[in-house]
């Protein structure tokens, strides 16, 4: 309820301030009361509105940086630890280390144990490697000379 009430107020009084910073004369708007443009024709009185529009604007920036301090303080108090409610998974088996003050955290090894199955040892029997149908690669060897004659081929 105090979030609302606060975050009413804080859009009103930018509102205002934008208003009154919008109402008032720039720095050149003096060299234009020369021609024609008359202070006795304000609503604020003889001496114009500068008076009046810079003391609420001032008031009110102050009012727009206290509510916004306010409001930051207050959302960083109310805030929870995401990591206490966070679902992590594998990671959540992980015991966390105590950290000593301004030391960075790092996460802790796993342990050596591995989950993951390795392939049987297979080793072929005789008959098998002799009625492969794969050949086996040609060895290499020395480039043939161009009046060699080629090789006799074996089947």
């Amino acid at each position: 309820m105090l979030l609302l009430t606060l975050n009413i107020l804080f859009v009103l009084v930018a509102i205002a301030m934008i208003a009154l910073i919008l109402m008032q004369r720039g720095a050149g708007a003096s060299a234009g009361s020369g021609f024609g443009g008359g202070a006795s024709a304000t609503v604020f009185g003889a001496r114009g509105s500068a008076n009046f529009l810079s003391k609420a604007t001032k008031w009110l920036a102050i009012a727009f940086f206290a509510i916004t301090l306010f409001m930051a303080w207050y959302a960083t108090r109310q805030a929870v630890d995401p990591a206490a409610d966070a679902d992590l998974g594998v990671m959540s088996q992980v015991p966390a280390a105590p950290a000593a003050p301004g030391a960075v955290s790092v996460p802790a090894a796993p342990a050596a144990t591995s989950s993951v199955p390795t392939a049987p040892d297979v080793q072929p029997s005789a008959t098998q490697a002799q009625d492969s149908t794969v050949p086996a690669a040609p060895a290499e060897s020395a480039p043939v000379a161009e009046d060699a004659d080629p090789p006799a081929q074996t089947q």
